[in-house]
């Protein structure tokens, strides 16, 4: 499992509004390039949204179902970027009325093909996932317009 944490100078609430905003994505998630659609039941479980994963012609549509959510707490998404990858990625905030901490795990939806590219994948996607918290975190840093 690739797991990292980041504090961000804002509100728990703030933060979650963010995180559960499929349109910001291409903001601070590394590797979306677009939001193609969000279903309008967003964010009800079992909703999606549709991305496109990746650069110019290398950009890969596809979608991310939302399994659960806990209003400002919790946000577990099943993400997909066919053929390659079946993951579920667990958003968790905490904090106070100033800061909060947002964990970000991501591990692989098949138990059995996660285990085999575990070892070569875990860093590449732990480094990813960190720098896209770094980008979350200076959403918040920007002055306000």
């Amino acid at each position: 499992m690739a797991f990292t944490s980041r504090e961000i100078p804002a509100p728990p609430s703030q933060v979650f509004d963010v995180l559960v905003d499929p349109t910001t994505y291409p903001e601070w998630l590394i590797g979306t390039s677009s939001i193609r659609e969000v279903d309008e039941s967003w964010p009800a479980p079992g909703s999606r949204f549709h991305h496109r994963i990746g650069l110019g012609p290398f950009a890969i549509p596809d979608a991310t179902r939302l399994i659960a959510v806990e209003r400002n707490e919790s946000l577990v998404l099943e993400v997909r970027v066919r053929p390659l990858i079946l993951a579920v990625v667990t958003f968790r905030v905490t904090g106070n009325t100033d800061r909060s901490v947002v964990t970000m795990e991501e591990e692989p939806k098949l138990r059995f093909i996660g285990n085999l590219v575990r070892p070569l994948l875990d860093p590449v996607i732990h480094v990813r996932n960190h720098r896209s918290l770094r980008r979350l975190f200076l959403l918040f840093e920007r002055p306000a317009a």
